[in-house]
């Protein structure tokens, strides 16, 4: 079996995925014209110029102006379809993905609303896919925490629905205790939480989201290297990380793929995982990310089942769910160990 082959088969959670970061052009265009939406492009290949971006803040002016077109159950619903789609294909059995209501509602677009389609693209992916599905609700960093608690009220009738909250946006200026008290409220309603941090962050913002918000997971994190303390801790507390390869690439946190520290993470024994981000924006889905990596000579077989078991192991699935998972992995090994 092939490498390449070897990534698009082998069973993987994906667990940092912002689910607006889907949205396609040519979906984009699509439910523009359906919604009657006007939009500051003039082609998808007009589109696809705009993201040549070179920072995290010109990432997302555009990924705001695309998601305007987002205005019923029914595009979200098909915004979730479209990607659950490409991730099965891409050998995704559980996927927890992020959404931000706030891009939504301060658009005038109800948080229900949100909620309803997503739900039926989730229901959509368990009956089609057999994959299983989580819901993390981000806030917006570069809002201020009122702002954080009024979603956080809006959220609370479906908390049944929804696994988590994370914390995304504008990382530069924007530490991770600016949010501590909407954190803690998420903590005592059950909720698990994750942030991103160490992205274009110093170390401290990791500090803070591990001592602070008291995250269950780590998103992003490369910076995290630089301290030597830190990257310890991370190890021996068996703290995931979700690394984004092509997003690093795009965003211009690493300069070449071949300068990607996810082989030194290896190395140190953090539970490093890969995923997409915003595969629309960035060039690719989880499998191609995978695939950068081997090609980049950072990645051997062995590293790949590696970093899918550490996906498993990272997620917020129950202990029978997890189980079922590792096991559909260990076969797979099994029935491909000459892979590796």
């Amino acid at each position: 079996m092939s490498t390449q082959d070897f990534i698009s088969t082998i069973p993987k959670a994906e667990l940092h995925l912002h689910i607006e970061g889907s949205l396609e052009p040519e979906l984009m265009f699509a439910l523009a014209r359906r919604n009657r939406v006007s939009i500051p492009f003039s082609s998808v290949e007009d589109v696809r110029k705009a993201y040549q971006f070179t920072k995290l803040q010109d990432f997302l002016d555009i990924y705001y102006a695309g998601a305007d077109v987002l205005l019923t159950a029914e595009d979200f619903r098909d915004l979730a379809v479209a990607y659950f789609d490409r991730a099965a294909a891409d050998g995704v059995t559980h996927a927890e993905i992020f959404f931000d209501p706030q891009t939504h509602t301060l658009r005038g677009v109800p948080f229900d609303v949100v909620m309803e389609g997503l739900l039926a693209g989730v229901e959509d992916a368990r009956r089609r896919h057999g994959m299983s599905v989580l819901l993390i609700l981000c806030f917006l960093r570069h809002l201020d925490e009122e702002s954080a608690f009024a979603t956080f009220r809006s959220a609370e009738k479906w908390f049944d629905q929804i696994s988590g909250v994370g914390l995304d946006s504008s990382e530069v200026g924007h530490p991770p205790s600016k949010f501590a008290k909407v954190f803690a409220a998420a903590a005592d309603a059950g909720l698990k939480r994750v942030a991103h941090a160490g992205e274009e962050g110093p170390p401290a913002y990791v500090y803070e989201a591990l001592d602070i918000l008291r995250v269950d997971r780590l998103d992003h994190g490369n910076r995290s290297l630089e301290d030597p303390f830190l990257t310890s801790r991370l190890a021996r507390d068996a703290m995931t990380l979700t690394v984004c390869p092509l997003s690093n690439l795009k965003l211009c946190v690493v300069e070449d793929l071949r300068d990607h520290p996810i082989d030194i993470m290896l190395e140190k024994g953090l539970r490093a995982t890969l995923n997409s981000d915003d595969p629309a924006y960035f060039g690719g889905y989880v499998a191609e990310n995978y695939r950068a990596l081997a090609e980049a000579g950072k990645l051997s077989n062995r590293d790949i089942a590696t970093l899918a078991r550490n996906s498993f192991l990272g997620s917020f699935l129950n202990d029978d769910a997890l189980t079922h998972q590792l096991e559909r992995l260990d076969a797979f090994l099994l029935r491909h160990a000459a892979a590796l």
